[in-house]
């Protein structure tokens, strides 16, 4: 998963940087995000998207979050951050100026709309059914046809299945709580919608033991873009 923010276009080199590791990342943040944007107040929008970025006794935390903190911590800001569903924060980073969203799957349809850093991490989505199936997938022949495969409502990983022509998607969840709740209770055989560190998030959270899931060995996505690269983007300034 890369975290970036959408608009950093007063610093060139930031363009080509590719930085893996987060303390590195936060330096090069630190270099981006100077005077001239401590001049002006920036919001920070971002979805609840565990382990990454979510919410916890009313609180923001995880990974990418602590991240973007550490940052302001070492620019001396204190930006306004909040979390939003998901396409409202998508709409928010395209038709609010000075805001910011952390963290975004990067992709070649994206790349040309925000300026982008990071990434801090490198992560995959893979599909997931029950250990204890009768009928384990291992091919994508066999993924597209399987009986239902829960994924979330909108956003990138229902876009591009169904543009891979899946038929078989069931996109009545909301957040990625719902899809393991469905999964377990028999009501889809297959979800879609995590990285592995978040299919390991939510089971702990929902009381899941460890080796109930299986992971299918199909890669949907991964970051930096054969799937999808998680990164914080910025609008115009």
């Amino acid at each position: 998963m890369l975290v970036s923010f959408l608009e950093t276009s007063f610093h060139p080199k930031a363009k080509a940087a590719s930085v893996k590791h987060p303390l590195v990342t936060a330096m090069l943040l630190f270099l981006l995000l100077g005077p001239s944007v401590q001049a002006t107040q920036y919001r920070i929008v971002t979805e609840d998207w565990g382990p990454y970025n979510y919410v916890e006794d009313g609180q923001l935390t995880g990974l990418a979050t602590h991240i973007v903190r550490r940052i302001m911590a070492l620019t001396g800001d204190d930006f306004e951050m909040m979390v939003l569903p998901s396409m409202r924060a998508a709409h928010a980073l395209q038709t609010q100026g000075k805001t910011i969203m952390y963290a975004v799957f990067r992709t070649p349809g994206r790349e040309p709309m925000y300026k982008w850093v990071g990434p801090i991490v490198e992560t995959a989505i893979h599909p997931y059914q029950l250990a204890s199936t009768q009928n384990p997938i291992n091919t994508l022949e066999q993924l597209l046809t399987a009986p239902r495969i829960a994924t979330r409502r909108a956003g990138l990983i229902p876009t591009m299945l169904q543009s891979w022509g899946f038929k078989n998607l069931d996109k009545s969840a909301s957040n990625s709580v719902q899809l393991y709740r469905m999964l377990m209770a028999g009501r889809a055989s297959i979800i879609i919608g995590d990285t592995d560190a978040g299919v390991a998030y939510h089971s702990a959270e929902l009381g899941i033991a460890p080796d109930a899931l299986r992971q299918i060995p199909i890669e949907i996505f991964r970051a930096p873009f054969t799937s999808p690269s998680a990164v914080t983007a910025t609008t115009s300034w």
